[in-house]
């Protein structure tokens, strides 16, 4: 503010700083409310694939002296939980872009950042792996834990009278015929794979099954 006062002048009034606070671009504080609604703003526009508005949130928190280790680390979250198996290759890269920001750092890092992000965007999504975990811990929150079928348990605690473990390797197709959930929950499905991206090969495989 004091380099835009002409020398001249010397009284800094408010109506001084005022004019002068009209002509500045003030970006946000990291500590604020607008710390987090854009970063809010960047996972949401990564999450329904608009590049440009991606970018646009990328760079606003960049100019505003954002953490960039802190957007990496957004980003790693994202490749799981947002893209997940529908392409398993955007959780390497997201990583890739964390370690290489950390390295390069500032101003070249906004490239990697930028590169990463778009990818990100552009990419075919399922978030099934992160409602698979949280269904089973919901589930054993609620529901304690169910002993372990014996055929699977280790030899320290399995018995003569207990199921034999079956190799899957010795059996065509890797089918066993063994039930390896809990007999009370063997019903039940924590993961519903989406018929997209590199996932719909594991729906295809579980549809056969």
């Amino acid at each position: 503010i004091i380099d835009n006062i002409e020398s001249e002048d010397k009284v800094i009034s408010e109506d001084k700083i005022k004019n002068i606070l009209d002509k500045v671009k003030v970006y946000y504080d990291k500590n604020s409310d607008k710390h987090y609604n854009f970063i809010s703003a960047f996972i949401k526009s990564m999450r329904i694939g608009d590049p440009d508005a991606v970018v646009y949130y990328l760079a606003s928190m960049l100019i505003s002296g954002e953490d960039i280790n802190f957007i990496a680390r957004r980003m790693i979250i994202f490749a799981s939980e947002d893209i997940g198996n529908a392409n398993p290759n955007a959780l390497i890269l997201a990583n890739s872009c964390a370690e290489s920001v950390k390295k390069i750092g500032m101003p070249e890092a906004r490239i990697i950042l930028s590169q990463c992000a778009i990818y990100l965007a552009c990419s075919e999504k399922s978030n099934t792996s992160y409602l698979a975990i949280d269904k089973a811990l919901k589930y054993i929150k609620e529901n304690g834990l169910e002993e372990v079928p014996s055929f699977l348990q280790t030899s320290r605690t399995i018995s003569k009278k207990n199921e034999e473990y079956k190799y899957p390797h010795n059996y065509e197709n890797m089918v066993t015929g063994q039930e390896y959930l809990p007999e009370k929950i063997k019903d039940l499905k924590f993961y519903n794979p989406k018929n997209i991206g590199y996932e719909k090969k594991f729906f295809d495989k579980l549809e056969e099954e």
